[in-house]
């Protein structure tokens, strides 16, 4: 009889420390899975951002990018080109891009420059936007890169970008008023990191996590 009570003894201890885990696992995971994305009510506004796509796709994604930024190089050379090729040129979904300035007078100049070629030839803005992040330095990133010279170099690389009239538009700022206006998104979207993308209302944790960025597409795309 003792034996048998202490092996029910000894199950039940099991049985609990089973259990426990079990439960521990399940709110761990929970956390995972809160902390991947983070939802809000709406999505970033984006009528007279950069835009590229149908306007009438079903799925917005946004990015939140500084030029500044190596890491937002580095999703516009690895995650950027494959979301493109499997949803924004099938239709499925517009891509739009908001300036942070987190870098300072760099992040700003660099604003400026892409908001004057928008400006004065929305269909040459993306090829600007990729040669201006091309022009990053691959090491020492936080050295002085981003200067007037610069982006005149980089904007007489693309036939059809008026540079006199860039260079004007520049020390005019004529697109300051596009930049306090992303300024205003950022602070209201919480952007503590650039890349922050989003995915309509959702704004991912990681933003290299392609799968997560694909699944969050796929249930739009499910819902429409």
């Amino acid at each position: 009889m003792k034996n048998k009570a202490f092996s029910f003894k000894y199950l039940v201890i099991i049985t609990l420390l089973v259990f426990a885990v079990i439960t521990a696992l399940v709110v761990i995971n929970k956390m995972n899975a809160e902390t991947e994305t983070a939802s809000y009510e709406k999505q970033p506004p984006i009528k007279g951002q950069p835009t590229l796509g149908e306007s009438d796709a079903p799925v917005t994604v946004v990015e939140f990018g500084d030029f500044k930024c190596p890491a937002c190089k580095a999703w516009g050379d690895t995650v950027y080109p494959q979301l493109v090729k499997d949803y924004v040129d099938s239709g499925k979904v517009k891509f739009s891009y908001i300036n942070v300035v987190f870098h300072g007078e760099e992040s700003v100049l660099g604003s400026m420059a892409a908001e004057a070629v928008f400006k004065q030839n929305p269909d040459k803005y993306w090829e600007f936007h990729k040669e201006l992040f091309k022009a990053q330095p691959t090491e020492d990133h936080d050295s002085l890169w981003i200067t007037n010279e610069k982006i005149v170099e980089v904007a007489k690389t693309i036939p059809g970008i008026d540079t006199k009239r860039l260079e004007e538009d520049i020390t005019n700022q004529s697109g300051i008023n596009e930049i306090k206006k992303d300024t205003k998104l950022v602070e209201e979207f919480k952007v503590e990191q650039t890349p922050s993308i989003m995915v309509n209302g959702t704004m991912l944790d990681d933003p290299f996590d392609y799968e997560k960025i694909k699944s969050l597409i796929d249930e739009e795309l499910e819902g429409n």
